[in-house]
């Protein structure tokens, strides 16, 4: 284990590239949706489509970029491949002139999405102390939320001053960079173990709390939409885009508040004592967005949302890197992150059918109930309330 001072270091690090690439990433991704339906013509279920096909592919890369991470001790280098990959997203942006030009570029970026996420997870986990795995996932959550409120204002900014879209694009590209370039300053701690030659998942032995909880992530992700869906709802109730692009930021800052607090809340009081609160609070919200036609309200859902990814974001990967065998955090943190990405496919193809056939509200009723009957399933599961034993020594 790192020393204090060294761990701390470390996840602030590991935070402060995150903080930077989501700088760069939340500069363009709300103007997305308005890119694609204002100036290229694209439908919401293109839309939903894209944002599907995208996830999906970076899914299927998360849990072997966490496997190879365990097995080849090189996080670090597969973080820096991931998060290279946003300057390269930026740049086919740049040339877009259709919607496959959008799609070619969101999976280049989710492409490198799948390829970092697990292996940074480990690595937060990896120089976590011992009982405050909950405060770190907080804290690199905070610093990551904080580079998207950044990058929301500043998407904000180009919208209210009518630059175009590309203006946005070209400018993102330098936040980017500079996260790229603080990678090497990360430590990645390395055991004298002998690599596995061969790729095989035999040693994966999950628990069955573990196992039905990742089931109830896949059921609730289903329901799950990309967060498009909201900025497009939003503009359906009467919102400028600009307004949107503030809506967008208020959500981030709700984040960024919350996340520190809440991860420690779970290391003091358990995770279920978050996580349950937290299920819930999506189904509200999702609700809401159906149900409240007034500005104050979206407002205030937006609010809310902020909070559900708060309080989810940090215990949630607690949870799984406590409940993974030692050697293999990664690949289950990947495994986490590929039934994610599946259900973003399945869920946002089918809110964007949805939008089309039925109407704007159906996508909300039908996350919002998902969300609902997660909270209970995670109750169940965990036991809300009931503070977990510490983690055993990572």
């Amino acid at each position: 284990m790192m020393q204090k001072k060294k761990v701390l270091s470390n996840i602030i690090l590991i935070g402060l590239v995150s903080l930077f690439v989501d700088m760069s990433t939340e500069m363009v991704y709300p103007i997305i949706p308005l890119f694609l339906t204002a100036s290229l013509g694209a439908t919401p279920a293109i839309v939903g489509m894209i944002e599907g096909i995208a996830e999906s592919i970076a899914s299927l890369l998360k849990v072997f970029s966490g496997y190879i991470g365990d097995v080849y001790h090189n996080k670090k280098k597969l973080t820096f491949a991931g998060y290279s990959a946003s300057v390269i997203y930026k740049l086919i942006l740049l040339c877009a002139s259709s919607w496959t030009g959008v799609l070619a570029a969101r999976v280049v970026d989710r492409t490198g999405k799948g390829i970092r996420t697990a292996p940074r997870d480990a690595l937060v986990a990896q120089s976590s102390e011992q009982g405050k795995l909950g405060g770190s996932f907080g804290l690199h959550k905070m610093l990551d939320m904080a580079g998207s409120s950044i990058g929301a204002f500043l998407a904000f900014l180009f919208v209210a001053k009518n630059m175009q879209y590309r203006t946005a694009f070209l400018w993102s590209i330098i936040p980017g960079v500079i996260g790229i370039l603080l990678i090497p300053l990360v430590r990645e701690e390395r055991d004298t173990a002998q690599k596995n030659e061969k790729l095989s998942f035999r040693g994966l032995k999950l628990d069955n709390k573990l196992k039905l909880y990742l089931g109830v992530i896949f059921l609730f992700c289903l329901g799950n939409s990309s967060n498009t869906f909201l900025l497009l709802k939003a503009k359906s109730r009467g919102f400028t885009s600009s307004q949107v692009m503030l809506l967008y930021l208020i959500f981030n800052l709700s984040a960024a508040i919350l996340a520190i607090p809440s991860g420690k809340l779970s290391d003091r009081f358990g995770r279920s004592a978050i996580l349950v609160p937290g299920y819930l609070i999506y189904g509200l919200v999702y609700l809401g967005f159906a149900l409240l036609t007034s500005k104050t309200g979206i407002l205030l859902l937006f609010v809310a949302y902020g909070a559900y990814t708060a309080f989810i974001s940090g215990a949630e990967r607690a949870f799984i890197a406590e409940a993974s065998p030692k050697e293999f955090k990664g690949t289950v943190l990947g495994l986490y992150g590929m039934l994610q990405g599946i259900g973003l496919l399945l869920s946002s193809a089918v809110a964007g059918v949805m939008w089309d056939k039925i109407n704007s509200d159906a996508p909300f009723w039908f996350g919002g109930i998902l969300g609902l009957l997660s909270a209970v399933a995670v109750a169940v599961i965990l036991g809300y309330g009931r503070k977990a034993p510490k983690e055993a020594e990572i």
